[in-house]
């Protein structure tokens, strides 16, 4: 048995998913305390509760995206990072040090969260970083258009300020391209995949699967109003129906049957949606933001990959849904070729168990 400490961004539900599937296997053995904000906040507290007494959730103050009339404001965004390293990271930092000493963590996991690694490098706790970001820094991108290549050397910059050390490092994405020259010692894995992920059964129910951010302006879920299908739409909260359009509430659960049960997903650009749907089969519409960088390069190698397509969010048209819809058949070819391998997380649990045996080995010779 070990104590690990988890840490995890709190924007979107991918980052959640992902440390969520490494607890589902990890908690029957081992003790394990979860920081994270936002929208990842409530959704693992939901998920790990009574049910689980080897798991506490803590919430954190974290980093999110901002947004000015339903579209990502780089700028504010940039600013509200700057404001949370200068105000609030240093005091998190000093309060996760005494909860790990207290705790007594032997191992220390971060999904793109910059406190914990900083906490845990002071206290010599090793640590596992596991993210897509990272790709930004590792992957070999000259595949993207220029101008792409030129914002992922922009961003990057923001991946050390997470972090800047870790024992092990390992990328989740659903695409696979050289790793550069340097970082030859990271693990590429696909998404980190739910066992109601892996254990589904695809079929086609005839509806269209929608997931959207919150900040979607309804402009543009209206495009998917006169589509033909009938069409679930998650991430905007419960209401009232419109035309053929349902919307639902965030619920785990039914959200895996509806992805295995849909025609086709019509979603934000995420990669651990995107390797969800890819595992299970499904050809995918992603409508990456304009400003969203790493969505637009996402949206470009799904489109590599030829197992999707993609549309600005801000410019996707009725004629263009319809037009995806028409021809699915399209896809089929290189979905076949994806389908039921994308899971990454056996070689996730591999590193973990791996670093796990090097920890108590080398607390038991000192």
């Amino acid at each position: 048995m070990a104590k690990i400490a988890i840490s995890l961004c709190g924007e979107g539900r991918g980052h959640a998913t992902r440390m969520g599937t490494i607890v589902e296997h990890l908690h029957a053995d081992h003790d394990i305390v979860i920081y994270t904000s936002a929208d990842a906040f409530e959704l693992l507290l939901q998920r790990f509760g009574p049910g689980y007494p080897r798991v506490r959730v803590a919430e954190i103050p974290g980093i999110t995206f901002q947004y000015t009339g339903g579209r990502l404001d780089v700028m504010r965004s940039i600013t509200a990072g700057l404001d949370y390293q200068a105000r609030l990271l240093g005091p998190l930092v000093d309060r996760l040090m005494g909860e790990l000493e207290v705790f007594g963590a032997d191992l220390a996991i971060t999904d793109f969260e910059p406190a914990l690694p900083r906490a845990a490098g002071r206290q010599g706790i090793p640590l596992v970083s596991i993210d897509h970001q990272h790709f930004l820094l590792a992957y070999d991108l000259d595949a993207l258009p220029w101008s792409l290549q030129w914002n992922a050397w922009f961003m990057s910059h923001a991946v050390w300020m997470y972090v800047a050390e870790a024992t092990d490092t390992v990328v989740s994405a659903f695409f696979k391209p050289p790793l550069r020259r340097g970082w030859e010692h990271v693990a590429q894995v696909g998404p980190l995949l739910r066992n109601e992920i892996t254990h589904a059964k695809p079929d086609d129910a005839g509806f269209i699967l929608s997931y959207l951010r919150r900040h979607t302006p309804f402009e543009v879920v209206s495009t998917l109003a006169d589509c033909g299908l009938p069409v679930k739409v998650y991430g905007l909260g419960k209401r009232e129906p419109v035309g053929n359009l349902s919307f639902h509430a965030v619920d785990e659960h039914q959200f895996v049957e509806d992805l295995a049960s849909c025609r086709a997903l019509i979603s934000a650009a995420g990669n651990q949606l995107i390797g969800e749907a890819l595992h299970l089969g499904k050809p995918l519409l992603v409508l990456p933001e304009r400003a969203h960088s790493e969505q637009l390069m996402n949206s470009q190698f799904l489109s590599t990959m030829g197992c999707g397509d993609y549309r600005l969010l801000e410019e996707v048209t009725s004629e263009e849904v319809r037009i995806f819809l028409d021809g699915l058949e399209r896809f089929a070819p290189a979905l076949a070729g994806v389908q039921g391998r994308m899971d990454g997380t056996p070689e996730v649990l591999r590193i973990i168990h791996h670093r796990l045996c090097h920890s108590v080995d080398t607390s038991a010779s000192a």
